[in-house]
């Protein structure tokens, strides 16, 4: 029974670990084919205007763009997951342990400055910078730059559909604030199980209050990791009002995102190798906490 009850826990922590990537993928095609549907179909809305060139050329150039940014987010979501940053497979040996190095009793090995265990994935992550819950993996040296690259197109990708949808609420608000339009926009579920809305309405509802909530949400973790990338610290290291690995605006963009900190945010492809090992620091400022 004990054994029985433990695989059933196995299965289900295996199923919570996958299910925010699996929620996250859902939002965001859902997102791109309600946008793409307001394209092809509801836009330009003049009749004289739907079969036009201008017409042909605006849309082709919206799809483009919504699709650049869908294919962005895609790529660097999945090279963030393929990309581990732990120390498995890390020479942690070299010249000897320097100030900021500790003893991780769980993984039961000496780990560098800025290196910390993490106990959802199970292993000391090298800069650590926190566990991403919508990922299910932590965000630490060699997979930061896949990270921020998505928080970009996300936050842009966010910000157009919530223009495109900009619509949407003109329609649902064209006859006025009614206590109806009201909680359309901020129920809408209990508006289409109470069968006040049509499926329909409810779907343009749904994926429009989720592009302005998703747009807040991931602008407030964009800029504040910009903000912490200029300062180069990581989350934990903010906590503690540190900066002893500040390198300067373009040493912190350099040693996070690579040699081609300037070119690697268009395509994830593009190479950019990092110029640390993820082990070894430039320390430029006191490693005590100031607080």
């Amino acid at each position: 029974m004990t054994s029985f009850a433990s695989k059933v826990f196995c299965r289900v922590e295996r199923m919570c670990h996958h299910l925010p990537v699996v929620l996250n993928t859902f939002l965001v095609f859902s997102i791109t084919g309600e946008v793409s549907y307001l394209v092809l179909v509801e836009a330009p809305l003049e009749a004289d205007q739907k079969k036009t060139v201008w017409s042909a050329w605006w849309k082709a150039v919206h799809l483009v763009a919504q699709y650049f940014m869908l294919g962005n987010i895609c790529w660097n979501a999945l090279l963030f997951l393929r990309t581990s940053p732990s120390i498995k497979g890390v020479f942690l040996g070299g010249e000897g342990m320097g100030q900021g190095w500790r003893y991780c009793y769980t993984c039961e090995t000496h780990t560098p400055p800025r290196c910390s265990h993490c106990y959802d994935c199970k292993v000391c992550v090298l800069r650590r910078d926190h566990h991403c819950v919508f990922f299910g993996q932590c965000v630490g040296f060699r997979n930061y730059r896949y990270f921020l690259s998505c928080l970009l197109f996300m936050w842009s990708g966010l910000l157009y559909a919530t223009l495109m949808n900009a619509e949407v609420f003109i329609v649902i608000l064209k006859e006025g604030v009614t206590m109806h339009s009201i909680l359309l926009l901020l129920i809408p579920w209990i508006m289409l199980v109470s069968g006040q809305v049509s499926a329909r309405a409810f779907a343009f509802a749904f994926i429009a209050d989720t592009c302005v909530v998703g747009f807040l949400l991931v602008s407030a973790f964009f800029f504040f990791h910009l903000f912490l990338l200029f300062r180069g610290q990581t989350t934990r290291e903010w906590y503690s009002t540190r900066r002893p690995y500040s390198l300067g605006l373009l040493g912190n963009l350099r040693h996070t995102l690579g040699l081609r900190w300037y070119l690697c945010w268009i395509c994830p492809l593009i190479p950019s190798p990092l110029p640390g090992d993820g082990i070894n620091f430039h320390v430029t400022g006191s490693l005590e906490p100031t607080r």
